[in-house]
């Protein structure tokens, strides 16, 4: 197991090498640049000029980015962000946590959601509540989340005055956020963990364990649900990965001061430390996440714990 997570540790270093370039690129090839945005197409050349020079942007695209790489290589620097001339992981600190926990609480929401329900359908297959669960998943699976959040802010916050519409204050502020979040997320959780557990009370070691007289409860949570887990820790650690990534459409409706706002007024501005920073800021923790999913199905299937133990092939 040590092995394993010290080799996926290592693919880490090239994947962000890659991430790295692919977004400087990216940057670099879009139109317009640092000096014109923040002073104005109406400042003189020499100003633009001047100030493109203090960031380095007058040199060629190689050079910038070697001596970006260096930067954080070297002297473990995210650089200093273009518009508020601010370090770049100050800022990112600053935004994080907001993001972190709304991230936190629309995974434990949509799991419990989901999951819970997803295995009621399953089990109640054909049964009322079973096309019930199936109707609701559909329609939240298919709402834009955009619509959704701005109808739980017209109905919570601008007609019944229950909940505030903007700000991360408290967590008063993360309650529709979060269902903006969790509640699309949880219709997908529903119909996977559905799908996988009919597929898996159908295999035949389930039909063993029946025939030996083990009860209904122990068949579905011991023997059933361990192995239909797999492909939805998947599917909520990915979903997890993502939501670091900053819940762009909730955070813009409600105005939330987190990763997702941050990275989109960066790209606006064209502030290119601000932007890699928090690209390669979230690449690292999403493949954290991914890593930690991985060692979580060897605490599930123990087929997979006998390959890391053997050092065979990881499941990938």
């Amino acid at each position: 197991m040590s092995k394993y997570i010290v080799k996926r540790l290592l693919y880490m270093i090239p994947v962000l090498l890659g991430v790295s370039f692919l977004v400087f690129t990216i940057l670099s090839l879009t139109p317009g640049d640092p000096g014109s945005i923040i002073l104005g197409i109406t400042a003189k050349k020499e100003d633009i000029a001047a100030l493109n020079a203090e960031f380095g942007y007058d040199q060629p695209f190689l050079i910038r980015f070697l001596n970006y790489i260096g930067d954080i290589v070297f002297h473990f620097d995210l650089g200093t962000s273009y518009a508020t001339r601010q370090p770049v992981l100050d800022s990112i600190l600053a935004r994080f946590p907001n993001t972190f926990l709304l991230a936190v609480l629309s995974m434990c929401l949509s799991s419990a959601i989901g999951m819970a329900m997803g295995i009621y359908s399953a089990v109640r297959q054909y049964s009322a509540m079973d096309h019930v669960c199936v109707v609701v998943a559909l329609v939240f699976a298919s709402m834009p989340s955009f619509w959704l959040g701005l109808m739980l802010l017209i109905l919570f916050s601008l007609k019944l005055g229950w909940l505030p519409s903007f700000g991360a204050s408290t967590l008063r502020h993360f309650i529709l956020p979060t269902l903006t979040i969790s509640l699309p997320s949880a219709a997908g959780t529903l119909r996977l963990t559905r799908s996988t557990m009919l597929e898996t009370v159908r295999q035949e070691y389930i039909r063993t364990a029946k025939a030996k007289g083990a009860s209904n409860r122990r068949v579905i949570w011991k023997h059933a649900l361990r192995n239909a887990l797999l492909p939805v820790i998947t599917s909520l650690g990915g979903g997890f990965g993502a939501s670091l990534g900053g819940a762009i459409i909730a955070e813009t409706v409600f105005a939330m001061p987190g990763m997702g706002t941050l990275m989109t007024t960066a790209i606006r501005q064209k502030d290119v430390p601000m932007v890699m920073g928090a690209t390669l800021f979230l690449a690292v923790l999403f493949s954290v996440i991914i890593l930690i999913v991985d060692i979580l199905y060897a605490f599930i299937d123990p087929r997979i714990k006998a390959k890391y133990q053997n050092g065979g092939k990881s499941r990938e």
